[in-house]
Parts: structure tokens; C-alpha cells; sequence
């Protein structure tokens, strides 16, 4: 009552005044009174109208949307990113309420530097930046894009803790490619085609000028860029600015994470990792994250040298759209042909240029079928039946591609075919499989957001000036290492996303550990240099968790004591 005094507040509230839990109360049965009634009509999902009432707490009380979110995570993760979220780009005109985020065009061009101070915020720590030219596996979904740099914003600030008003959405609209929303008179963005070549890198480079001349510190988290632009633009900056691609990397990070984990499902160290055989389907911007992270983690293992990494090359099969890439194949992509297969070896193995992904699984037998093609569908019954005969003890399927539709198999496929003696992995949330014998098939969410988060916060935090290889990787080794024997035994390969606070802040703890052995380390806030280095791992886990943002109320007034 005495803040509501000082506020200028008493007789225009209310009497009864409740407390945050209260509160969260109050929102969760109006949400379950309204999933229904929110639909518009029978064809809108319930998960869409979870969104929009969300959406409209957001807009109305940032504070109590991220307390919902923190205290419901496992529920709304789902909501207010993937899955949903892919529904939500698709549909974004019409969803479409009020601004959020800051959107720059091709039409911005020369303008940007002084449109960057029409932010609001003085200080920026995160920018999620999209183009909107491959939204998950959905495609071209122009300025719609926006949405999933949103969604991965609350994911940083209900895992990592970042402060909401310190984050921003980006959307760099530089036309689209798909027809629909050319012709579409409600579509919000440029409609014309894509800027293409030297024209879209002046585009790009000129916004990140902007940011980094107004907001040195900010770390840039590129989202979903088409494969032909994701490397190039990554190798583009990541030596002079915060930047790093988190389809390309995230993806990586959280798939070696996986398979580390499969390896140690199958009763094996960690170290065993080099001897597994590993067909790979998609050879798009994941793929070829995914492969040249699992390369490197490889060749690290076995002695970080040029033998070290040609002998980890053999252990990967890459089938794409047209088949097998072998050295025979014309018109190789450059960052594909690094692991196209040698012609001597697949003469050896009966195989072929272009061989189907079930010859390849029939001849290779592999420890692990890994699948980024956003192909919904991909592991058919012939796929699945052919690992069957699979060398490993326990054979591990990764169906990563996003939405649920574009998995390339459901766990009931992969349990139903192969038995319960299986590790299985999704990038969406499946519901685990109930054998009825006592027994359970774990469905492993293998999502980026176990690992951005804690990437950002442990980039932010050590005020290194670039994201290393060395800082992913100890971040993906971290969220291997964080599951215990009976849970990795009992085939569960990722933490429960209940958890993702806890597994963020030693992912952070990790990376900035990582940080101080390379040397790249120049401190936060007070937290100097000569200081951070000095810690030992507990105190950075504290110097973590004590500054992450919690969503609370700030207090008005103070009773004195």
C-alpha cells in the first residue's frame, strides 16, 4: 500500500494486493479459460492462440510475461519458439499487432548509422539478426522472419538472463523471393525480389557498421540466413565483430553435444568418439556446421593434427538432395566437397555417386544417422530397417530438422522399427514413448536453446571481442558432460528443459573459462581482466548467476529496519 501511495496509485487499483505468485495464478487459468475461445476458427491451432495471449501479456507487462516464462519454461518454450514459432513467421501479417524489434531495408541504405539512435535503449548486450530467407525449414518467409528473432530474444532472457530491455530484434528486409507474398496486399515488407551479390553484402555491412559503431559490446546472433550467405557472412565478420551464426554454429554445438552423449549411451568414454560412423542427411548450412564441428571435436581427440583431421574426415557420409556426394559429383558446393566421399573408398564399400540414403545406411551399417535436411519424412520404414544393421551397440537417429513437420522421422517410427535399444533425437519436442513394460523411449529435444543462450551470456560476460571455435566447443562439451551416467544409461542424451537456467549459467561458466585460456578475456562492468582471471570455476559460476536478470518487480520503497 505505501508503494501505491507513492505512486499515486490507492483507489485506482483494487484493494487486494496480490503477490507475483498470485499473479502468475491469475494468468495461467485465464490462459486455459481462453486457449479455446482465442482460436480463430477450428483450423487455428491451440498452440497459435497460447501465442497470442502471451503476445498480449508481453505488450502489457514485460515483467510478469518473462515470470510466466522462467516459472513454465518446459510449456512455453514451445509457444514462444520452436515449434510455434514457425507457425507464427507464416502467418506474421496477420498476427502483426505492434512493432517489436527494429526492421532495416534495403531502402535504409546510407541511413542506417543515424537510424540506429532511434532505439530507445542506450545499451544493447543481444541482437538476434534474420533476413528471413530460410525460417527453419519453412523457406523464404520475407520480413515475416522477425518472429524468430523475437522468440530466440525470450529464449536469452528467460535461460540466460539477459536483460529484456537490453535485447534487439532485427529483421533486414531486402525483398523476397516467394511468390505468394509478392502478390499478397497485406504482406508488411519490401515487395520486390531479393537483393543478391555485392548489392545485399552493402546491405548487410552497412547495418553491421551501424550497430557496432553505436553499441561496441553487442553480441550479433545471425538466425536463419539461406545456406549460400550463412557461411560466407560468418567468415565475413567473426574476426572483427561479436558475431556468430547459431544455424551454422548453435546447431553444431548442440549436435555434437548429442552425439558425444550417444557415445557415452553406448557404454563407450567420450574419447571413443573418432570411431564412430556417422551417415549425415542434408548438406545445407546445419549439415555442414554440424560435420565441420564434428570433424574438428574428432581431430581434437586424436592429436589436433593434419593426419588427425584427414582421418577424421572417413568417418562421415553426406547424402543430399541428388544422393551420395562423392568427388565424382559435378559442380560441387565448396563447403560440401571437403567431405565428398573418395572414389576408392565407396568402390570398396559397393556404393556409388548419388547412391539413395538407404543404400549408403544398408553398406556403411552406421553407429549414427544424423538428419538436417528439413526433409519431413526422410527416415522412411526402408531407412529405418536398413540400420537395423548397424554396427553399434545402440544405434543413434538425430531426426534435428525443424518444425515437427520437417522431422525426418517421429520416435514412434524409429521405436516401432528398430526396437527400444535406441538413442533418439529430434531438434522439436516429441512426447516419450511408453513401451508398457516399465520401460520408456526418451524423445532427446536436441535444440539450439540449450546452448545460445549460455554462449551469449558467457561471450557478454568475459568481453572477449570474437565468439571462438575453442568457446563453442567448450560450450558443447559442457552440455555433454551435464547429464549423469544413469540418465545417459537410461538413453537420455539432453537435459530436461526445466532445467535450462541451471545447464545456461555453467554452459556461460564454461565458455568464459574457455575465454580466459585463450587469452581473450577484457572483463565486465567491474569485473576486470587481471580479476576474471583469477577466479577459480566457482567463483565464475557466481559472478554468472549474479548477473543474470530476474524478472522482478523493481521496489518502490524500502522499509527501514
Amino acid at each position: 500500500m505505501t508503494e501505491r501511495d507513492r505512486l499515486d496509485l490507492r483507489g485506482l487499483l483494487p484493494p487486494n494486493v496480490m503477490s507475483s505468485e498470485q499473479q502468475i495464478e491469475r494468468f495461467m487459468v485465464d490462459l486455459k479459460r481462453l486457449e479455446v475461445q482465442a482460436r480463430d476458427g477450428p483450423l487455428d491451432p491451440n498452440a497459435l492462440a497460447k501465442w497470442r495471449i502471451l503476445n498480449r501479456l508481453h505488450d502489457r507487462n514485460e515483467t510478469m510475461y518473462y515470470k510466466v516464462l522462467v516459472a513454465h519454461i518446459k510449456e512455453y518454450a514451445p509457444i514462444v519458439y520452436t515449434p510455434t514459432v514457425g507457425l507464427v513467421c507464416q502467418n506474421y501479417s496477420g498476427l502483426f499487432r505492434r512493432p517489436r524489434g527494429m526492421y532495416f531495408s534495403a531502402e535504409d541504405r546510407g541511413e542506417m548509422m543515424s537510424m540506429v539512435y532511434n532505439w530507445p535503449a542506450e545499451q544493447v548486450d543481444m541482437i538476434v539478426v534474420t533476413d528471413g530467407s530460410r525460417i527453419l525449414g519453412l523457406g523464404d518467409l520475407g520480413v515475416h522472419g522477425i518472429g524468430i528473432a523475437i522468440g530466440k530474444l525470450d529464449i536469452y532472457v528467460a535461460a540466460a538472463g539477459i536483460n529484456p530491455q537490453r535485447v534487439l530484434p532485427v529483421m533486414i528486409d531486402v525483398g523476397t523471393n516467394n511468390e505468394e507474398l509478392l502478390k499478397n496486399p497485406l504482406y508488411l515488407g519490401l515487395q520486390e525480389h531479393r537483393l543478391d551479390g555485392d548489392e545485399y553484402l552493402a546491405v548487410i555491412d552497412e547495418f553491421m557498421e551501424a550497430v557496432f559503431t553505436r553499441w561496441p559490446h553487442v553480441i550479433v546472433q545471425f538466425e536463419d540466413f539461406q545456406s549460400k550467405w550463412a557461411f560466407k557472412l560468418l567468415q565475413r565478420y567473426r574476426n572483427t565483430y561479436r558475431m556468430f551464426n547459431d544455424d551454422v554454429q548453435g546447431t553444431a554445438g548442440v549436435a555434437i553435444a548429442g552425439l558425444l552423449g550417444a557415445v557415452r549411451a553406448q557404454g563407450r568414454p567420450m574419447i571413443d568418439f573418432p570411431k564412430q560412423k556417422i551417415v549425415v542427411a542434408g548438406a545445407g548450412s546445419a549439415g555442414i556446421g554440424v560435420l565441420n564441428a564434428a570433424r574438428k571435436t574428432m581431430a581434437r581427440m586424436l592429436g589436433n593434427n593434419e593426419s588427425a583431421f584427414e582421418a577424421a574426415r572417413s568417418q562421415f557420409w553426406v547424402v543430399d538432395a541428388q544422393g551420395l556426394i562423392t568427388e565424382e559429383r559435378e559442380n560441387i558446393d565448396q563447403d560440401a566437397s571437403p567431405f565428398a566421399r573418395k572414389v576408392k573408398e565407396i568402390n570398396r564399400q559397393g556404393l556409388r555417386e548419388g547412391a539413395s540414403l538407404v543404400e549408403v545406411v544398408q553398406k556403411v551399417k552406421p553407429d549414427v544417422l544424423l538428419g538436417l535436411s528439413a526433409v519431413g519424412g526422410l527416415f522412411t520404414k526402408e531407412v529405418l530397417e536398413a540400420l537395423k544393421g548397424s554396427t553399434a551397440t545402440r544405434p543413434a537417429i538425430f531426426a534435428m530438422s525443424n518444425p515437427t513437420t520437417n522431422a525426418e522421422c517421429t520416435p514412434e517410427q524409429a521405436f516401432s522399427i528398430l526396437g527400444e535399444n535406441i538413442i533418439f533425437a529430434s531438434g522439436s519436442p516429441f512426447k516419450d514413448i511408453n513401451f508398457g513394460n516399465g520401460h520408456i523411449g526418451h524423445c532427446n529435444q536436441g535444440n539450439n536453446m540449450y546452448l545460445f543462450p549460455g554462449s551469449g551470456l558467457g561471450t557478454l560476460l568475459s568481453g572477449a571481442p570474437i565468439v571462438s571455435d575453442g568457446m563453442l566447443q567448450a560450450a558443447a562439451e559442457c552440455l555433454a558432460a551435464y547429464m549423469t551416467e544413469d540418465e545417459v544409461h537410461e538413453g537420455i542424451i539432453y537435459p530436461s528443459i526445466s532445467r535450462i537456467r541451471d545447464i545456461t549459467k555453467e554452459i556461460a561458466a564454461a565458455v568464459i573459462m574457455e575465454a580466459i585460456e585463450e587469452d581473450l578475456v577484457a572483463g565486465y562492468r567491474d569485473v576486470d581482466a587481471r580479476e576474471l582471471q583469477k577466479f577459480n570455476k566457482e567463483q565464475i559460476l557466481e559472478f554468472v548467476k549474479n548477473n543474470m536478470w530476474d524478472p522482478d518487480y523493481p521496489t518502490v520503497v524500502y522499509h527501514q529496519d
